[in-house]
């Protein structure tokens, strides 16, 4: 009778929850867009998951930084010897662009980083800016001392070739082509960091989709000379701006 009772018994199976906290994927890479007040950059990032929630990574950009004084203008002369007219920032004397190698760390602070979801964490980096500063080109009109109307030509011309002219706004045709200077470029040294609340996509997913906001700081050895100086406004020798960042690549093992 014993055994009989013990028979009916229903044995009810042990649900086990899987603990996905482990590493899944050892390896990651991603693209950067990112955007912040004055200017844009491109990355490419490649690194190292460490453990569930942290992560080592190496990172690539290339950047513009623009000053906030810069306002695009056209003339939009309907006809001109040279043919027509670009669009030009009255004022500017040299584009800057900006080359970042970084050593960073991202950390994620919720569990939520299970295969889906929203996982919450920060991001961190620094390591050396190299800073390119070209002469930025107007097309400028030249007039002869005779003041020959049909003797008018047009010469793409640099602040430092002639100052005076190149501030002149009535004989500024337009700008000339981004390529004009390139091999006057000159290299300006420093550093940079980075910081960011960073939200991912499913953290431990074979895609990266990540968004970041934070803050990044430009600190360059010599004065960055991207406007003519105005009254109140000086070029200056750091960059500190918001940022917002779209990163999108994959992992792998």
């Amino acid at each position: 009778m014993a055994f009989s009772m013990n028979a009916q018994r229903i044995l009810q199976p042990k649900l086990v929850e899987l603990d996905l906290k482990g590493v899944i994927y050892k390896k990651e890479w991603s693209f950067d867009l990112k955007i912040h007040e004055n200017g844009y950059a491109l990355g490419y990032n490649t690194g190292e998951v460490l453990t569930y929630d942290k992560s080592k990574y190496y990172q690539l950009e290339l950047g513009m930084i623009k000053d906030i004084r810069e306002r695009r203008q056209n003339k939009n002369y309907s006809f001109t010897p040279v043919g027509g007219t670009r669009a030009f920032v009255y004022g500017k004397i040299n584009n800057f662009m900006v080359v970042r190698g970084s050593i960073g760390f991202k950390h994620y602070l919720s569990e939520k980083a299970k295969r889906k979801g929203l996982a919450v964490g920060y991001s961190y980096s620094f390591g050396p800016a190299i800073g390119l500063l070209k002469p930025y080109y107007l097309n400028v009109i030249i007039r002869p001392d005779q003041g020959e109307i049909t003797s008018v030509t047009y010469e793409d011309l640099k602040y430092e070739d002639a100052p005076q002219q190149f501030l002149e706004f009535n004989d500024i045709n337009g700008a000339s082509k981004f390529t004009r200077g390139i091999l006057e470029t000159k290299v300006i040294p420093g550093v940079q960091a980075k910081v960011a609340s960073h939200f991912a996509l499913g953290a431990f997913d074979k895609y990266v989709k990540a968004v970041e906001l934070g803050v990044m700081a430009d600190l360059y050895i010599n004065k960055v000379e991207i406007m003519v100086p105005t009254e109140g406004f000086d070029n200056k020798q750091y960059f500190i701006k918001l940022f917002a960042n779209v990163q999108l690549g994959m992992r792998k093992n």
